[in-house]
């Protein structure tokens, strides 16, 4: 897998983690969710991705 799709496999698991544990531990985790959504958003218009940079020094190939 490329960087790119590890992006979306991360960041599906960020918010579908956070969304549990905001609704079974405590609704502040919900912050976390909304981070991770503004994120993709600024992702969208800047095509900046701090996930993207920590991926790859973990040794995931770079994008196509």
């Amino acid at each position: 897998m490329i960087a790119t799709d590890w992006i979306h496999v991360v960041a599906g698991l960020f918010i579908m983690a956070s969304l549990a544990l905001g609704i079974w531990v405590h609704r502040g985790w919900f912050f976390f969710t909304a981070f991770v959504g503004l994120n993709l958003f600024q992702f969208g218009f800047t095509g900046f991705c701090p996930m993207n940079a920590i991926l790859l020094k973990l040794g995931v190939k770079p994008n196509r």
